[in-house]
């Protein structure tokens, strides 16, 4: 979070209300709860957490709501809370390293008294754990007793030397392995984001071309039709001027040749 977003967060908690001060005050009670080691049948910290989203909730639907760098803050840190409680009910070590991945830490401390966020805290101290759980299922012992596992595995009374080396070895081997997998993974996805963020550049280019040829295309069109408009009314007035003169031209013709007829009649003497 940029400065000024922290600047802004510590003046919402300053100038906070009561629903807000509760909210932190058990925001922080989840955040060392979290950052503890509890027993499997803990159940107080889901609690909390239920109590939180609720809060969260009301504090949102509030007139005098805090700024919405805050509100998203609080909103962060509460999932994270949330999502890390559903990562420890997933059954192996792998699924629940996975999860942790994909949770988002707070960006900002929730006390001042706090140098770095606790939920980063939280974080780091989880994926330590679920890495170390990862180890011991592919080493094939169980947190409870390692030695017992390594000598049901060798057969004799302690482990040896080579073998812990050995599968020491082979373990860093396949961490290595997924983190390589996961790294050419994320490069694949960047190499798609880019060449997605370049067909569309593409296509919004054309898109452009396409309209400004459009538009230019459409006022050409308006323009004939206003020139096909006068020229229709110029041929019209035209076409009217040539027929009444036809029309005259026909007459006087007709007259004549009836005038000539008859003078023609009167003149030439009658056969026998």
């Amino acid at each position: 979070m940029a400065p000024a977003e922290g600047a802004a967060y510590s003046r919402g908690v300053m100038a906070a209300s009561r629903l807000e001060l509760n909210l932190v005050r058990l925001l922080c009670r989840c955040e060392a709860m979290a950052a503890e080691k509890r027993d499997p049948d803990e159940w107080r910290l889901e609690k909390y957490v239920g109590a939180l989203e609720d809060m969260l909730q009301a504090l949102k639907a509030q007139a005098s709501k805090p700024a919405s760098e805050v509100i998203n803050e609080y909103s962060r840190k509460v999932d994270f809370l949330k999502g890390m409680l559903q990562a420890e009910k997933l059954t192996s070590a792998s699924e629940k390293a996975l999860a942790n991945q994909f949770l988002a830490p707070g960006r900002v401390p929730t006390t001042a008294r706090e140098r770095v966020p606790a939920t980063k805290t939280v974080h780091l101290q989880s994926r330590a754990r679920y890495t170390s759980e990862m180890r011991s299922e592919l080493l094939g012992m169980d947190s409870s007793g390692p030695q017992l596992d390594v000598r049901k595995r060798t057969g004799v009374t302690g482990p040896r030397p080579g073998d812990e080396k050995q599968s020491a070895a082979e373990l860093d081997l396949v961490l290595q392995r997924h983190q390589n997998l996961q790294e050419k993974l994320a490069e694949e996805m960047l190499g798609l984001a880019r060449s997605l963020k370049t067909n569309t550049l593409a296509a919004q280019s054309v898109i452009k071309k396409d309209n400004q040829t459009l538009s230019h295309s459409l006022k050409m069109a308006d323009q004939n039709l206003e020139k096909l408009k006068t020229e229709s009314e110029r041929l019209e007035q035209h076409t009217q001027k040539s027929v009444n003169w036809l029309l005259w031209a026909m007459l006087i013709i007709v007259c004549f040749i009836f005038i000539s007829m008859i003078l023609f009649i009167r003149i030439m003497p009658k056969l026998k």
